[in-house]
């Protein structure tokens, strides 16, 4: 058996399937495109769903792919077994109803038995037991002895999730050796006690429509959906015993060994980092490189839980200062190759880690400090165990591991619930499925993927207006033959001016009308390939199969088109001014607005703001012809145009050239000449995640309704202050300074008024142990007021505790204070706030020098405060 690289085997695999007639796609970004039951993209048959299920036009009806995958489930498992991982790369060859077993299953027999060689006696097939028709082709037309085809149930064998196309599957295993076995007698595929039988490649042959009720349909033209693990094969092929010991893992596995200086193999739990370590860089680099970016949701959320996870690990090699943006060089290395685009974002990709790492590193601060808190308390309690829940918002707020937070306890000779942190964290997990509800509709077909094979032609880049046949109508989610004034239909034409929103930019709204026939349309999107205008029947009845006449509205058009080459502009002078690492992340092109997010790793100040906007008024006023032509996707990049990162083009782009300053793919509506934008205005710059911006800008009318808006403003403070236009900020100034100075005198008086308080409170002190203890209620105190009166009261007392009540806005308001003494005797203000509050229908909590919070029943402070007094002499006689 042949030795072959994981990227040997790619190519592989994918040449053999073209050689069979598929078309090789590239891999599809991580980001699923229009399917909301996915976070990320973690199969390869995921991106391919829309030419299942009938929704769009597939480009051959063969399709082969090795599809980048994120999957999360099992990441507790990550570095400890063989086989899992995060990040993986799946083979997958497709029908979308053209071919099915009688030529899948001997395809994956030539493919492996031919090209890739694997010994004969050592591959086993499983099949659902209920199919024949594969068990033939198998055993007959392959070859396979008959001991060799394993039927397994329903759970192992058949793929389905809840209604719609299913059907049986058949995976290939490869047997490792009886040296891998665990030595039962029964030992065999399924056995769940050894790694010996590995199953690589599973074949799903999707001929099943399951309904409502429980029922299997055949279909008419069934479909084939196969996926083989690469790192899998791989280990397979070079004979190792885990997925991070193949060729292209293995070097960035030895990359953070060196960088770590760990000698891989040498020690069990470093072993476990470096392949977590190893497993992890590889999915952020790419997740990163496909747009995401850390966030505290969503697939964000995914990519940040990945980075943190990483960065632990390298905590626990030794490795505390920033690391992992270094790694990206070694994954771009092995990489890079098959997926260049990682190599033209390495410089990007490794910025946002580094600045994610650091961030982490603040919190991981942040959490020391709140561990110390928990020791204190404990201490002064007398206790020796944290509790679970406390220990797992360490982990889960402040990202540190269970193992970490033993080490740092144990030096105090405390330890953990561990049980009660496992309560928790398996409510996180019910949480986190239960927020992910299971997507039955997953396969469904929407009401268009009915209306079969028809499309619009769209003509709306030379024509504002077209005549048109009505296709179909759809009334109340239901395809009807006709509606009349009052109904809200969508139509979809079989010619249409109207552009269908996409790339950021909003749909045409106008009329469809014929005689004594108008609909008015308010929207366009884009179903496949056919045009979806959505309105309103105003007057007269509208039938399939009727003459009509598009029109869109131009104006609004127009005010796109402005607002769209507005955006090229505006990407490229944040290029010029912030630098080449600015790369679009989205965008909003509206008739009367535009908002472009960006790549940035802080807020862009007003000096740089004020060129940006320079510049692309610089490039309205030249004058600049704007050129849009075809062209094929690999010219169109080697001349220079930008892609985005999550779009997917096909062979043929479209390419808006504005003179020799910008170049991009868009399939957007633009204007001819930048002077028809006639003014830039940015209005907004603001934060939207970690490491992206976005600016908001107006141009044309709208810019000039905005300016002018600004000056109405401006003339109303001049008249209110008094003042010429140009003396406005330092009027303002003046006031502002007489205010500080009117806030410091209040402020002074507030403190005497507070120390003279303070000698009142003092004489109403009692006694215990030393201590002198102050239980009291002052009124229209707010809670900064407070504080100020116990730190007053602590200076003076020298050995006190203070426990201060107010109220506001029908709130009742507390605080404890302690001083340094007072604490090592046991008192611990954490604990008799959070007791104190609670009386009063409240909460709140603190540390054991210091705590505050707040009660609904003004009418128990009185009660409260009693009961303040008694567990602070409980404390204190413990």
């Amino acid at each position: 058996m042949e030795k072959l690289g994981m990227n040997e085997i790619r190519e592989k695999f994918l040449s053999f399937f073209e050689s069979k007639g598929h078309l090789r796609l590239p891999s599809f970004s991580l980001v699923p495109k229009n399917d909301k039951s996915l976070l990320l993209i973690n199969s390869g048959m995921a991106p391919l769903k829309p030419y299942f299920t009938g929704k769009e036009t597939p480009p051959s009806r063969r399709v082969t792919t090795c599809q980048r995958c994120i999957r999360t489930p099992d990441i507790e498992r990550v570095g400890k077994t063989a086989r899992h991982a995060t990040f993986f790369e799946m083979l997958g060859n497709f029908s979308f109803g053209d071919y099915f077993k009688k030529e899948a299953i001997p395809w994956a027999w030539e493919f492996v038995a031919e090209v890739l060689k694997l010994p004969v006696d050592r591959l086993w097939v499983t099949i659902y037991e209920e199919d024949d028709e594969a068990f033939e082709i198998w055993n007959k037309i392959v070859g396979l002895p008959p001991e060799r085809i394993v039927r397994m149930g329903k759970e192992d064998n058949f793929w389905e999730i809840g209604t719609g196309p299913c059907g049986p599957c058949s995976e290939i295993y490869f047997d490792r050796g009886e040296e891998k076995g665990c030595g039962k007698p029964d030992c065999g595929i399924g056995c769940d006690d050894c790694d010996r039988y590995v199953e690589f490649w599973n074949l799903v042959f999707t001929q099943f429509n399951k309904d409502e009720q429980g029922n299997y349909h055949r279909l008419p033209n069934p479909n084939i959906d196969t996926g083989m693990g690469l790192e899998r094969i791989a280990a397979i092929m070079q004979g190792v015993d885990t997925i991070f010991d193949v060729d292209v893992i293995r070097g960035i596995r030895d990359f953070i060994s060196d960088l770590a200086e760990v000698e891989y193999g040498k020690d069990a739990d470093k072993d476990v980092s470096i392949r977590v370590i190893t497993d992890h860089i590889r999915g952020i680099t790419f997740m990163i490189s496909d747009g995401i970016l850390p966030s505290n949701e969503g697939r964000g959320y995914v990519l940040r839980r990945l980075l943190r996870r990483a960065a632990r690990h390298g905590k626990l090699l030794g490795l505390n200062d920033a690391f992992l943006y270094k790694v990206v060089d070694s994954v771009v290395e092995n990489y890079g190759g098959a997926y260049p685009e990682i190599i033209e974002r390495k410089d990007y990709i490794k910025k946002i880690i580094k600045l994610e790492e650091e961030r982490f590193k603040e919190t991981v601060d942040q959490g020391l400090a709140i561990l110390q808190d928990y020791i204190n308390e404990l201490k002064a309690q007398g206790k020796t165990v944290l509790e679970g829940a406390k220990a797992f918002k360490l982990y889960d707020t402040y990202g540190f591991p269970l193992d970490l937070t033993k080490e740092i306890l144990q030096e105090s000779g405390i330890t953990i619930d561990e049980e009660g942190y496992k309560e928790e964290l398996e409510k996180q997990r019910v949480r986190a499925r239960s927020s992910r509800k299971e997507d039955n509709s997953l396969w469904e077909q929407d009401i268009y993927s009915t209306l079969g094979d028809i499309s619009t032609k769209f003509v709306g880049y030379e024509v504002y207006e077209s005549e048109a046949k009505v296709l179909a109508i759809v009334k109340d989610n239901e395809v009807v033959e006709q509606a009349e004034a009052g109904d809200d239909v969508s139509i979809i034409l079989d010619v249409t001016p109207f552009y269908a929103e996409s790339g950021g930019q909003v749909g045409d709204s106008g009329v469809i009308e014929e005689e004594d026939t108008l609909i008015k349309v308010n929207d366009c999107k884009k179903v496949g390939n056919k045009f979806i205008h959505i309105g309103t029947v105003e007057r007269g009845l509208i039938s399939v199969g009727d003459k009509v006449v598009a029109k869109i509205d131009v104006s609004k058009r127009k005010g796109a088109a402005r607002n769209h080459t507005a955006t090229h502009l505006l990407h490229k002078a944040l290029k010029e001014v912030l630098g080449d690492h600015v790369n679009q992340s989205g965008s909003l092109v509206a008739y009367d607005r535009l908002r472009f997010d960006f790549s940035h790793y802080q807020a862009v100040s007003k000096e740089e703001l004020k060129k940006i906007e320079e510049r692309v008024n610089e490039k309205i006023y030249e004058q600049l012809p704007v050129v849009v032509e075809e062209k094929n996707y690999e010219d169109a990049l080697k001349e220079g145009a930008v892609a985005l990162f999550t779009e997917k083009y096909g062979d043929k782009v479209r390419v808006v050239k504005i003179d020799d300053y910008s170049m991009e793919l868009c399939g957007g509506t633009h204007v001819k000449n930048t002077s028809e934008i006639g003014i830039f205005k940015i209005v907004s710059e603001s934060a939207v995640g970690a490491g992206l911006r976005r600016i908001e800008a107006l141009t044309g009318i709208e810019a000039i309704k905005y300016l002018n808006e600004q000056k109405e403003i401006l003339d109303r403070v001049s008249e209110t202050l008094k003042a010429q236009e140009k003396e406005v900020v330092s009027k303002i100034e003046n006031l502002q300074q007489s205010l500080k100075d009117k806030e410091r005198e209040i402020e002074g008086l507030k403190t005497k008024i507070a120390s003279i308080l303070a000698e009142t409170l003092i004489d109403s002190a009692i006694s215990v142990d030393g201590v002198k203890v102050i239980a009291s209620r002052v009124e229209d105190y707010d809670m900064e007021a407070l504080k100020t009166l116990g730190d007053i009261l602590k200076d003076r007392l020298k050995s006190a505790a203070v426990i201060l009540a107010s109220s506001s806005k029908d709130k009742a308001l507390f605080v404890g204070m302690a001083t340094k003494d007072a604490v090592e005797k046991g008192v611990n203000m954490g604990a008799v706030i959070k007791e104190t509050c609670s009386i009063a229908e409240g909460n709140g909590g603190g540390r054991a020098e210091m705590a505050q919070g707040t009660g609904k029943n003004i009418s128990k402070v009185k009660e409260a405060l009693e009961k303040a007094i008694e567990i602070v002499k409980g404390q204190l006689k413990a």
